[in-house]
């Protein structure tokens, strides 16, 4: 952390400039924010960067390797196994938890990671209201590589929509029902791509196709936002419109259903880095570990914190009826490292990693950080404090 920037800023705080800044979005997209947004965005140095950058080469490594195809394959879902997976995703985020070492130094320890995309619009416009908003020093950025907004939004373009010929929408199941609806209000704007809802889609000849003011339109590219386990408490039309997907159809994905499940935490116990926290399938567990107050146990596709268990007892895990779809992981302990004028947050950075098609690699190009001041780090979880929820870092 950059101890005299924060310093700086919580000195020169007001609640006009928060005020200010949550106006920002709200007179552009009224109504649609629908989490809470943290009072102050988060300073990391150099050498935090560096290690959060390290970290996320090694699990890039894992991701193109040889082994990577064979031993992802068992955590298909596979009573839906769709047609035209591609070998990556087009795009992937992974989550660092801030802690402290045992030399009292900063380092990131990597908690989640998922082939499926984020708030990779919304994102572009917060780090502009910070700037409208607040005194952000010049030499401090969101970005990361050499990114800066143009590019990023060149290369956000051309990922999700390919090339001009094809028609891509953003899918979803209920979009203006989303937590995260403005982000698909900012893409849509940003790049200029119609959301659709899944309600809304139907195949003809192996095409598909949804219709807008009475005209049928075909789609030849998903942006999908739809995360896939969500369709199984989905009403009867959902459900149904999902099952098309199948059939073999002309369509490219960014990102294929399967990498959902693909990259996620059923991931990390072949991941082996001093910024990974250990972990294992709870089906692969030869023996209950004796000290569980030390592990967290998670469902392995959930997302947002839901149905993770903080305080592990040993019934939890011999209650699970299906063990191969659980992990218990290494207790990882955040760091108070956000100092702030309501007492001291956690922070959670997660990076948006993008391929690069000519130079043949993921590169991280921006970012989201969630502050907390309880034990669960989402959004949902901290609706009641102050200075704590969805923010962005600043990096050197």
């Amino acid at each position: 952390m950059i101890a005299d920037i924060r310093a700086h800023f919580n000195k020169q705080f007001t609640t006009h400039q928060y005020e200010s800044y949550l106006n920002y979005f709200e007179s552009r997209y009224p109504g649609a924010t629908k989490f809470r947004m943290a009072e102050t965005p988060i300073f990391i140095s150099n050498e935090f960067k560096k290690h959060l950058l390290e970290t996320g080469a090694h699990v890039i490594d894992y991701i193109l390797s040889n082994d990577f195809q064979t031993n992802t394959y068992p955590a298909l879902n596979k009573n839906f196994f769709v047609p035209n997976e591609s070998r990556i995703p087009d795009c992937l985020v992974m989550d660092f938890a801030i802690t402290l070492n045992e030399q009292g130094e900063y380092i990131p320890q990597l908690i989640e990671l998922q082939g499926f995309p984020s708030l990779f619009g919304f994102e572009v416009l917060q780090d502009m209201a910070f700037k409208a908003s607040y005194n952000i020093p010049n030499n401090l950025t969101p970005y990361l590589n050499g990114f800066q907004r143009p590019v990023y939004l060149d290369h956000l373009a051309k990922m999700i929509k390919g090339n001009e010929n094809q028609h891509t929408v953003l899918l979803e199941i209920y979009p203006d029902q989303q937590k995260t609806k403005i982000d698909f209000y900012i893409t849509r704007d940003l790049i200029n791509i119609p959301i659709v809802c899944l309600s809304e889609i139907f195949e003809e000849d192996h095409d598909l196709f949804y219709q807008k003011n009475g005209i049928k339109i075909k789609i030849d590219r998903i942006y999908n936002r739809v995360v896939w386990d969500d369709v199984i408490h989905a009403d009867e039309n959902i459900q149904h419109n999902a099952s098309i997907f199948l059939k073999p159809l002309n369509i490219t994905w960014v990102c294929h259903p399967h990498h959902y499940y693909r990259i996620s935490k059923f991931l990390l116990p072949f991941l082996k880095h001093p910024n990974i926290p250990r972990s294992a399938l709870v089906s692969n567990l030869v023996s209950v570990p004796e000290n569980l107050n030390q592990w967290v146990l998670k469902p392995l596709f959930s997302y947002a914190g839901n149905g993770v268990k903080i305080n592990v007892k040993k019934e939890d895990l011999t209650h699970i009826t299906n063990p191969n779809e659980w992990i218990l992981q290494k207790k990882v302990n955040y760091a108070s490292a956000i100092v702030t004028p309501t007492g001291p947050a956690k922070a959670e950075i997660r990076l948006f990693y993008f391929w690069d098609e000519a130079q043949q690699k993921y590169i991280a190009t921006l970012n989201l950080t969630r502050l907390s001041k309880n034990e669960m780090m989402g959004v949902g979880f901290n609706n009641t404090a102050t200075w704590v929820g969805g923010t962005i870092a600043y990096f050197e």
